[in-house]
Order: structure tokens, then C-alpha cells, then sequence
């Protein structure tokens, strides 16, 4: 369980640096292409959750957020012995990327976004969006190869 406590305090340090980066280098709005009309750092303050919705509405979200990362976590812990590794991976990541936009919420009262990849989709968001989609794949990565090999036994 240590390591993946290490990995979360990790994922969540690495996450609040590249927002305290964008702060302190970029205005909002600014935006740095990376690869033109791609890939751009482009610094947003998102006031809402996935994608803006529910626009400042803070509290609100912030007060839904801690409760959705105490079950969150409490099901980690409980379930860590019979995980298997991609479950537990999937879990820290997710439980990192929510902490780290909770962390953005309670202090900020915004959520830092800056990862804008222009020619895919509208979207702004950052590692912990990112931390937290790559939890949800590997959970439904894992969720199939666990169906795979159920099917297997039945036959």
C-alpha cells in the first residue's frame, strides 16, 4: 500500500507544479503552441467541473468532490488486498486527479487547465484530468480481461 500512497503524493505534486508553472508564467488566456493548431499550453481557469459545466458553482462541487474521494478512497483501502494490480493502479490514479482538482478548488476556487489540443477538441484540461481518465480506461481495461477470463473458466 506504501507505493501507492508514494505514487499518489507524486501524481499530485507533479500535477500542482505544472499548474503553479502556468501561473506564474502565463496570463489567462495566453497560449503557447507546441505544434501549431494541435497542440497548445494554453492557460484556463475552469470554474465548473469536466468540460465547464456547472459554472460557479464552487462550493457545491468542492463539498461533492471530498465525498466522492473519502468513498473513493475508503474503497481502495478495502479492497486493496484482493485488487488486482491494474485495479490499484486505476484507483491512484483517479483518487490523484481528484485531489489534485480539489486541491485547485479549495485554495484556487478554480481549476488550472492548460493541456488544449486544438485539433481534436475544445477541451482545456490538465495531468489531473488526465490522471483521472487514465484511471477510468484501465478500470474498464481491467473490468474485460477479468470478463476474458471468466468466460474462459465457464467453457
Amino acid at each position: 500500500m506504501i507505493y501507492y500512497l508514494i505514487g499518489i503524493v507524486g501524481l499530485v505534486f507533479l500535477d500542482q507544479l505544472t499548474k503553479i508553472q502556468i501561473e506564474n508564467n502565463f496570463f489567462i488566456g495566453d497560449s503557447l503552441a507546441i505544434i501549431q493548431d494541435f497542440f497548445h499550453i494554453t492557460y484556463v481557469q475552469n470554474r465548473g467541473i469536466a468540460f465547464g459545466i456547472f459554472q460557479g458553482k464552487i462550493n457545491l462541487i468542492s463539498v461533492f468532490t471530498v465525498i466522492a474521494i473519502i468513498g473513493i478512497i475508503y474503497y481502495f483501502i478495502k479492497t486493496f488486498k484482493k485488487s488486482s494490480f491494474l485495479e490499484k493502479l486505476a484507483y491512484m490514479l483517479i483518487i490523484s486527479g481528484a485531489v489534485g482538482n480539489m486541491i485547485d478548488r479549495i485554495f484556487r476556487g478554480y481549476v488550472v487547465d492548460m493541456i488544449d489540443f486544438r485539433g481534436i477538441w475544445s477541451f482545456v484540461f490538465n495531468m489531473a484530468d488526465v490522471y483521472i481518465n487514465i484511471g477510468v480506461a484501465v478500470i474498464l481495461l481491467d473490468m474485460f480481461i477479468k470478463a476474458k477470463k471468466d468466460l474462459k473458466e465457464k467453457k
